[in-house]
């Protein structure tokens, strides 16, 4: 999930962008994910069939719009900042990332040690360790093969992967005094990812299978630039490098994060990006939906446990408990929100909640909890 820019100048459409795709990332957990899905499933075998399927595509929407704010945010032509301080941005982005991470993999420690006691099953992830507990911290799980403590976990080690790629890139061609190239070695990169790194499971783990949804989004951020000319021919010349890619391999991820691309263009070229408006629901979903896909899961993961142990195993009653769990994160998003995402905290309390995840996941090593 995309974290929201800095800046307090809200873009209605990315709101609206960010809101979809949460809540298709909530139902597809929930269809995926625990026993309710399971027995609820006669009730609609196509609906559950269609968010296990298509639910997840919603990433690809997450991707493509944290590229365009990584691209707004280290500056049009590679950033003042980025290109004297990549250290510094990279750090900010670290800190903005952990810290709720933190605070949330406690909440998920804590949610799996009750429905450990309710049910057996293997969406509840088991004890952790210290050596899993530090990958986490350093967005390391992934790349040293350490079960995720939650998932979408993945998803934050990506995003941290992919600014850093992209801080550095700017950064050294910057002071090469060579802006433009940075750019260039992205959307080179870009490429190789949409034709290569992409379509091999292998690079999963690494921000290079995903550079084809962040770069697309970080590029059309370049294109539509006031000060570029011709962003007609940047932008047509990006669309014929997706259709190639397609054509040497059609991909649905690779049609979806283009299809969110080509809208942010013409948002911005159109000057809809600002413009435009949502209802306020949408508005306020899309800024607390970092916080929904931080937390949902463990929500969801308590709610599968107690409807399993306490309540009859009928569809319908099960059905019901998957509306409750999908309102019920939404409550969860806006509470964690407003303590923890929202709010500014100094270094002491920043490390006070790296501590706290920390002390939770060591206890509960110790504890076999």
């Amino acid at each position: 999930m995309t974290r929201p820019a800095t800046s307090t100048h809200r873009m209605p459409l990315m709101d609206a962008i960010k809101a979809a795709g949460c809540l298709a990332v909530v139902a597809h957990h929930l269809a995926f994910y625990g026993p309710m899905s399971d027995v609820a499933y006669p009730l609609s075998q196509p609906l559950f069939d269609g968010l296990y399927a298509y639910g997840r595509m919603a990433v690809q929407a997450f991707l493509v719009v944290a590229g365009f704010l990584c691209a707004m945010q280290l500056g049009p032509q590679g950033g003042a900042s980025a290109s004297t301080f990549p250290w510094r941005a990279i750090g900010k982005r670290y800190l903005r990332l952990v810290v709720p991470l933190a605070a949330a993999l406690t909440l998920a420690i804590v949610c799996n040690g009750i429905a450990r006691r309710w049910m057996t099953h293997e969406s509840i992830s088991a004890v952790p360790n210290p050596w899993q507990l530090f990958a986490h911290v350093l967005f390391l799980q992934d790349l040293v093969d350490q079960e995720a403590l939650s998932a979408g976990v993945w998803y934050l080690a990506v995003d941290f992967q992919l600014f850093t790629m992209m801080a550095l890139m700017l950064a050294i061609t910057a002071r090469a005094g060579l802006r433009s190239m940075g750019m260039v070695a992205i959307a080179g990169l870009t490429w190789a990812s949409l034709i290569a790194f992409n379509r091999d499971d292998l690079w999963d783990e690494t921000g290079l299978y995903y550079l084809a949804y962040y770069g697309l989004g970080a590029l059309v951020f370049w294109a539509t630039e006031p000060s570029v000319r011709r962003p007609q021919v940047w932008l047509g010349l990006l669309a014929a490098c997706v259709v190639a890619a397609l054509l040497v391999d059609y991909r649905v991820r690779i049609v979806v994060a283009a299809a969110v691309a080509g809208l942010l263009a013409w948002a911005r070229w159109s000057g809809g990006l600002a413009r435009w408006q949502v209802p306020d629901i949408v508005s306020w979903l899309g800024r607390i939906s970092f916080s929904i896909f931080l937390v949902h899961f463990p929500v969801c993961l308590v709610i599968n446990a107690a409807v399993s142990r306490f309540l009859p195993a009928t569809p319908l009653i099960n059905a019901l408990g998957l509306i409750a769990a999908f309102f019920c994160s939404i409550a969860a998003g806006a509470v964690f929100y407003r303590l923890v995402e929202g709010r500014r905290f100094n270094a002491w309390e920043q490390g006070g909640v790296v501590a706290l995840f920390l002390g939770v996941g060591l206890a509960a090593w110790k504890l076999g909890w």
